[in-house]
């Protein structure tokens, strides 16, 4: 076994290598405190026939023994990946996919293994620099090595992998990854903080991962095996020529269509000619010339952009597509709108639940609950497609999570609005950047729904185009710039920061001038933006829609719960039976009422008020006799609150017997005139009597 390492935030991050799955093409072990991933990389010995892409699959998998736990369930195996392993294999996946070389077509996998988990919260960070380290040592063509680290802010000081202890109280909380030259994917959220720090934190973040890399190369040096030879794909020069020549001038055309379908159609139809005009009966050349005709449309829409500063649809560089907005549209619904980019189309839909609504959640870190969901829809329809519906797949659960980060840091507290809260966004037309629609239309759902949201929050994809010493960034990007282009930058935040941040590179990378000019654009752009959803709607509504629930809330003391829940919960069933509302008690007291009719919540509260209400000395209650012993009686007033009636406060004249006045079950009017420090209550019912019969 070989051994390397490299000491991160006062711990040692460990590669391994040569003893578990010795039969992959590469494989390490990965040790940083009590968390230990295993790592693995696959690529088939021939590339699959037809294929024109880079077949990559990289699965991340969570062993539930790594924490010491039994999987739920009746199987009681695991089963389908839960959306944290989806949403880690996409981030282990971004950062290495430009990073293999253009033409190989062999299968590839990587998967990372969760053995044992920890306290250090960064078994997804392993997970990327795992895959790295195993591609290296692999005879796998790749460009690497690449690392990441998870960086978080904390008092104004930078922290490298905050751990679980830590995370709570970030303010910046980034995964980083990069080679050693350059940041090639940014993920993570912030709590609207201001641009510059964001940049502050990602070249702390670098700096990390240099000296991660450096170990890796370290490694690749004593146990790498030499790399495949990889014979690079002859293009037919000849016909690319003649290509261009028979097509240019029409291209230059149909590239400047301003509507997406419209310019397909018109491109569809010159490549089906193109094809017809130079196959022979004797050779089909349909993919030379189809490659040949898509890589000039690439690069005639690149040179317009770098060479012009036009883009596809007429656009400036730093220009955003036309917006529209409405809200209120579904009128059963408790908050929705509809945002309108461009060609892109988000409807959203809020609903608002109560705490029975909220998601349980069994992770590797223990059991918790969360109260505000984000999903996003992506149906075939919106971009002119017939594929049969299934679950939502890697791309629409990331693009989700994405939206749910954005909006997350401007959802009030349960303690200010005590209510459970799902966005669903159904994309309903798609020309570019789909999520970034969903996060303001998410906002104006949010707001029509009377949700008291911190601020607006908007989004936006940026795009860059870099020729050699030349580099352009792209505000708003289409989907034709997302698939042609060379990033796909994602940021979303308030009018005072950033809320949320994605970056991915589809080159070797990118320096941090680009970066910055990329920010202040998106800056400028997403300013833009809130100004035409402040056009739509300027606040969250005062008023909930009358279909969405009304919670009530009560403080009640603690010692007071078991009086409102009951022997074995018969209290509290009762008062939902009784008045049909939803109850929900915490351990600290908190009551939430629930309910569409706010008489039945009046209702639930009053009994409730009854339950908990503690005796007054002086005041006059109408009891009930619960038992009678030979030296009183004892009398409930209130509802698990009984007081002793002693025998000489029942009459004004002395009785000899209490049963010769009272009787089990009667109601009698007592008054309260003693309560002891242990919360014994004497009462007169003679007194009681005299009162009343003074007011008579």
């Amino acid at each position: 076994m070989t051994t390397v390492e490299v000491e991160i935030k006062g711990k040692r991050l460990i590669i391994e290598t040569g003893e578990m799955a010795k039969q992959s093409d590469g494989a390490v072990v990965l040790r940083y405190g009590d968390t230990v991933v295993l790592a693995t990389a696959v690529a088939a010995k021939k590339p699959r026939e037809g294929l024109d892409f880079f077949p990559l699959t990289v699965d991340y998998q969570e062993k539930t023994y790594s924490a010491g736990k039994i999987p739920g369930g009746f199987f009681k195996r695991e089963g389908r990946p839960t959306e944290k392993e989806v949403l880690t294999s996409r981030l282990i996946d971004r950062p290495i996919r430009p990073l293999f070389p253009k033409g190989f077509y062999c299968e590839t996998q990587g998967i990372v293994q969760v053995l044992s988990y920890g306290d250090e919260n960064v078994s997804d960070i392993l997970g990327i620099i795992g895959i790295s380290a195993a591609l290296m040592i692999s005879d796998i063509p790749f460009k690497g090595p690449i690392a990441a680290v998870k960086v978080g802010r904390v008092n104004g000081e930078f922290i490298v992998n905050p751990d679980l202890s830590e995370a709570g109280s970030v303010d910046i909380n980034l995964v980083v990854a990069g080679t050693e030259s350059s940041v090639l994917m940014v993920e993570g959220e912030a709590m609207e903080v201001q641009e510059g720090a964001l940049l502050k934190a990602i070249d702390y973040a670098h700096a990390e991962i240099k000296r991660i890399i450096a170990v890796q190369k370290d490694l690749r040096e004593k146990v790498g095996r030499a790399k495949r030879t990889l014979t690079p794909p002859v293009f037919d020069e000849e016909l690319r020529k003649n290509v261009e020549a028979h097509v240019l001038g029409k291209m230059k055309d149909a590239v400047k269509i301003p509507g997406k379908q419209r310019r397909q159609e018109v491109l569809d139809i010159m490549l089906a000619e193109t094809i017809k005009h130079f196959n022979t009966p004797e050779k089909d050349m349909t993919k030379e010339i189809a490659d040949a005709f898509f890589e000039l449309e690439k690069n005639l829409v690149r040179r317009m952009i770098i060479e012009e500063g036009t883009r596809a649809d007429g656009r400036r560089p730093d220009e955003i597509r036309h917006i529209t907005s409405r809200v209120g549209i579904l009128p059963r619904t408790h908050g929705s709108a509809l945002f309108v980019r461009g060609e892109t189309q988000a409807l959203a839909v809020a609903t608002l639940g109560t705490a029975d609504d909220e998601q349980r959640i069994d992770s590797l870190d223990g059991e918790s609950h969360k109260s505000f969901m984000l999903h996003y829809n992506f149906p075939p329809f919106s971009v002119g497609e017939v594929k049969p519906l299934r679950s939502p797949g890697r791309r629409e659960i990331g693009h989700g999570a994405l939206a749910e980060r954005a909006l997350r840091a401007v959802i009030p507290s349960k303690e200010a609005f005590p209510y459970t809260i799902r966005i669903v966004s159904d994309i309903l037309e798609s020309n570019g950047s789909s999520s970034m629609a969903t996060v303001c239309g998410g906002t104006l759902a949010l707001m029509d729904a009377g949700v008291p949201i911190k601020s607006p929050v908007a989004g936006i994809a940026m795009g860059l185009i870099q020729e050699g010493d030349k580099n352009i960034v792209l505000t708003d990007i289409l989907g034709l710039e997302d698939h042609l282009g060379d990033m796909d930058f994602k940021v979303t935040g308030t009018e005072k920061g950033v809320t949320a941040f994605q970056l991915d590179v589809k080159t070797g990378g990118i320096n941090s001038a680009i970066m910055e000019k990329a920010l202040e654009q998106a800056r400028q752009g997403r300013l833009h933006i809130l100004g035409k959803i402040k056009e739509v709607i300027t606040s969250p509504r005062e008023k909930l829609s009358p279909y969405a629930p009304r919670i009530y809330t009560m403080q009640i003391k603690q010692e007071k719960i078991r009086d409102v829940i009951g022997t074995g919960g018969k209290v509290i069933r009762g008062i939902i039976e009784q008045t049909g509302v939803k109850i929900n008690i915490d351990d600290a007291g908190v009551i939430n009422i629930a309910s569409i009719d706010e008489t039945s919540a009046q209702k639930a509260i009053e009994i409730i008020n009854g339950i908990i209400a503690e005796a007054e000395v002086g005041r006059i209650y109408l009891g009930t006799v619960k038992r009678i012993v030979d030296f009183g009686a004892f009398v409930e007033i209130m509802p698990g609150t009984e007081g002793l009636l002693h025998i000489s406060q029942i009459d004004e004249k002395r009785i000899a017997k209490v049963t010769d006045v009272l009787h089990e079950g009667e109601e009698v009017l007592v008054k309260v005139i003693e309560m002891d420090r242990t919360g014994k209550i004497r009462l007169s019912r003679k007194d009681a009597l005299r009162e009343k019969a003074a007011k008579e």
